[in-house]
């Protein structure tokens, strides 16, 4: 049945029945790269649309480069997309320059036509890894010490450091600061807008850390003078650590700030001061529960001291010291990493209702991340994580694609999860992810059930002139092929679903419709 609604929205989109209010204009489109190791591998074909309870509202090529992260701002009345990009380069149309891939800046208050603002440059070199893969935004209105009117965006520059620039007239984007340079690594950073505090995932290694991706805190309240706050990590990841093995790699976390959020019953506030970090990729995953309000102010750290020369415990905290603020911990399976950290709180378990304990419960939603084309790899899937008792996290269900709606491991390219959206607005909290599954779309899931995850709507982009290839070499033997890789997803509070493409496809907003949208708790 799902094979035939695949191919039912394959149909409506190519001969116009389904509702997208605009197409591909591929005489709009500028040219991507390759990746073919071989120039004399055959090209694949690519494919087109196909979805479910999904419309695309919207389309941007993003100048054909590599996308990685999406966000959407508002400021004043509009809404603006920043999207952070992979290393690389392609020709900007509007400065008639090849420049590295960077940040664009994309006006989407009318998401049924997009007008593509300004791209700024990224680190050159550091192949895929360069570019500025990762933003977040505060406005200065929330900020303690921002300028009031003013908007801010904190990306990567790509593995070198951390810039912060003000981006209030988004298409003059000036520098305010940099609190992070000299690095080789980096990448998804979390900014509190209403403290500054941000979490900025870093290289640990120029400062002694056994590890290329940690958390270095500082106090952007004031964006123009970061402040340094302290180093944070796993307890083996610290300089002069003997725990073997190292733990892996820190992928980025998410903090729920002093507040938490709105409780289901839309009065009392839930998760306040916890942090939830992911770590690993696609193997030896950890999901971190931290207590931020000990993590910021432990007092066995001392006095804060900027630029204070020595081994300062903020710089190489001790095991106790990592350990103080940590109020829960679940190593997940080798094949399964921890990419995407969602907090999903105070939630009512409908069959629970009637249990006189235990009815409303914490989750996390763990999304893991596929790196390997034609499934050359374990299956990577979504989590939900029970955290209602903190420092005892369980799994309690899955979702995944099956293979077999699309045959996805043939399509070409990554098959699997990779990231979920991460803007908790009202409209879907509680009650949808939004799940990015690189061929296979952008997938929509229920979740009001949190032990039975429903999907209930999906689209996969069709393929377009600048789709870029993704090769594998099997046996001796290279193969290329063109698809659709949906790399990451976020959600405005509009409702609009913002996806962006890691082949050089472009940006895509979506909207939800018939059942699906009846789900979502769209404002009346």
């Amino acid at each position: 049945m799902r094979l035939w609604i695949l191919i039912l929205g394959a149909l409506v989109l190519l001969f116009g029945n389904a509702a997208p209010v605009i197409a591909h204009d591929e005489d709009e489109l500028s040219g991507g790269g390759h990746s073919r190791q071989n120039p004399n591998t055959p090209r694949g074909n690519g494919h087109g649309p196909a979805l479910h309870d999904m419309r695309l509202v919207g389309f941007n090529n993003l100048q054909a480069r590599s996308a990685y992260q999406p966000i959407v701002q508002q400021q004043g009345k509009r809404f603006i997309a920043y999207i952070g990009h992979h290393g690389g380069s392609a020709l900007n149309p509007m400065t008639g320059v090849v420049e590295a891939n960077g940040t664009s800046i994309v006006d989407i208050t009318d998401p049924a036509r997009p007008v593509y603002l300004k791209h700024l440059e990224g680190q050159t070199g550091a192949g895929e890894a360069g570019g500025a893969q990762m933003v977040r935004a505060c406005s200065g209105d929330q900020l303690p010490k921002g300028i009031k009117g003013h908007t801010y965006l904190l990306r990567t520059l790509g593995t070198a450091g951390h810039q912060v620039w003000d981006v209030t007239a988004p298409e003059n984007p000036t520098l305010v600061s940099t609190p992070v340079s000299g690095l080789r690594d980096t990448h998804k950073s979390w900014w509190e807008c209403d403290t500054g505090y941000a979490y900025l995932v870093s290289d640990g290694r120029p400062q002694g850390w056994r590890v290329s991706r940690m958390t270095k805190v500082y106090d952007l309240s004031d964006p123009a003078n970061p402040v340094f706050i302290r180093n944070f990590g796993l307890d083996g990841q610290q300089p002069g650590s003997t725990i073997t093995p190292i733990p892996i790699n820190l992928h980025g976390p998410i903090s729920l700030g002093p507040n938490g959020i709105l409780g289901s019953d839309g009065v009392k506030r839930v998760g306040k001061n916890r942090i939830y970090f992911g770590y690993g990729t696609s193997s030896a995953g950890v999901l971190q529960v931290v207590d931020r309000d000990k993590l910021l102010n432990d007092p066995t750290l001392g006095p804060l001291v900027p630029d204070a020369p020595g081994p300062s415990p903020r710089i190489r905290p001790t095991s106790a010291q990592l350990l103080y603020p940590q109020t829960g911990r679940m190593d997940m399976f080798p094949s399964a990493g921890a990419h995407t950290t969602f907090p999903v709180l105070d939630v009512p378990v409908p069959d629970f209702s009637d249990n006189s304990q235990g009815a409303v419960r914490d989750f996390v939603v763990i999304t893991n991340e596929s790196t390997s084309n034609q499934c050359l790899e374990n299956r990577q899937l979504m989590y939900i994580t029970d955290v209602s008792t903190e420092a005892k996290p369980f799994n309690v269900s899955n979702y995944q694609v099956p293979e077999s709606d699309g045959n996805f491991c043939q399509v070409g390219g990554r098959f699997g999860a990779h990231s979920s959206h991460e803007n908790m607005t009202p409209i879907y909290y509680r009650r949808i992810m939004v799940e990015a599954w690189f061929n296979a779309g952008v997938r929509v899931v229920d979740i009001r059930d949190p032990f039975n995850p429903v999907e209930i709507a999906f689209y996969i982009p069709a393929t377009t002139a600048d789709t870029d290839e993704r090769c594998v070499t099997i046996g001796g033997v290279e193969t290329c092929k063109i698809a659709i890789q949906t790399n990451n997803v976020d959600v405005d509070d509009r409702g609009y679903v913002v996806i962006v493409d890691r082949a050089n496809t472009g940006m895509h907003i979506l909207e939800l419709v018939g059942d699906a949208k009846k789900v979502a708790n769209f404002p009346k």
